[in-house]
């Protein structure tokens, strides 16, 4: 594996222990990780959903495994900050499978991956978590195995016993060789901490409505933001009232007011893999 990897690799391992909330503004595409990396960005996540959408099928597991690693290929063209790939269920329920799929993801040039549990039992994602170790480390780049638990997302268990369960499934999940824990549908700060004190693994939050702001994620031990698919989630609705007026009345006016400019857009993408 190239030093390339190995060295963002330790990077992005690195931006998870600092002083700083790490921050990750979802790309879908290409275009869109060279602009989010454009404004500042020290890592770019990519979003299952948005690369889902971008190519036309439903999130959840459905994207052929192609078209992600061409979406990876993609990305690591045109960024030079680390790259993590929400990589859903791993795509398959067999762990040797996930496994030589995680591999092909690193040698796309992918230095982290988020795998969820989802509705399936805690045991069946451990084995892909351990799978997917022996991967990495056989390529020789220490990939950041950040897990998500859907425990509050989809409400795994009742309510009174989330955070019991969360933290039960965190201790499994970092026993297989995860590096992080990802707890999407949790928003309020004393369950955050709650999670955060109860594990030795750095702890994600996701964009939802009433999650705190950045400063008290800090303060209560968050280590890592990400905004999911609310950016394209967001973008496909202007798109849609604009489509939908200019379908209506063929107006220009209301496509130009919020255009980024077309040169400086121009200017973001690099011609050819050596730019």
């Amino acid at each position: 594996m190239t030093t390339d990897s190995t060295r963002r690799a330790e990077t992005f391992h690195a931006l998870h222990q600092g002083p700083d909330l790490l921050i990750l503004a979802n790309a879908w595409d290409a275009g869109s990780a060279r602009l989010i990396e454009s404004l500042g960005a020290k890592a770019i996540a990519t979003t299952s959903a948005g690369v889902a959408w971008a190519h036309g099928y439903p999130d959840g597991d459905a994207l052929p495994l192609d078209r992600l690693l061409a979406t990876v290929s993609a990305i690591t063209r045109v960024i030079r900050v680390p790259l993590t790939v929400d990589f859903e269920g791993g795509y398959s329920n067999d762990a040797a499978q996930v496994g030589d799929a995680a591999g092909r993801l690193i040698d796309a040039g992918a230095v982290g991956i988020n795998i969820e549990d989802a509705s399936s039992p805690p045991a069946a994602l451990c084995e892909k978590i351990a799978r997917v170790r022996q991967v990495s480390t056989r390529l020789g780049v220490r990939l950041f195995i950040n897990v998500r638990t859907d425990v509050y997302l989809r409400g795994l268990v009742p309510e009174p016993l989330r955070q019991r369960e969360t933290l039960a499934r965190a201790e499994q999940y970092r026993a297989a060789g995860a590096d992080g824990l990802f707890v999407p549908g949790l928003v309020d700060a004393a369950g955050l901490q709650a999670i955060t004190a109860g594990t030795l693994l750095p702890v994600n939050a996701m964009v939802r409505p009433g999650l705190p702001n950045a400063q008290e994620l800090r303060r209560v031990g968050i280590r890592r933001l990400s905004s999911g698919a609310s950016i394209p989630q967001t973008l496909l609705g202007e798109a849609a009232a604009l489509a939908t007026a200019f379908l209506a009345d063929g107006s220009s006016e209301p496509l130009c007011q919020k255009r980024m400019d077309y040169a400086a857009i121009n200017a973001l993408m690099p011609s050819d893999a050596s730019s």
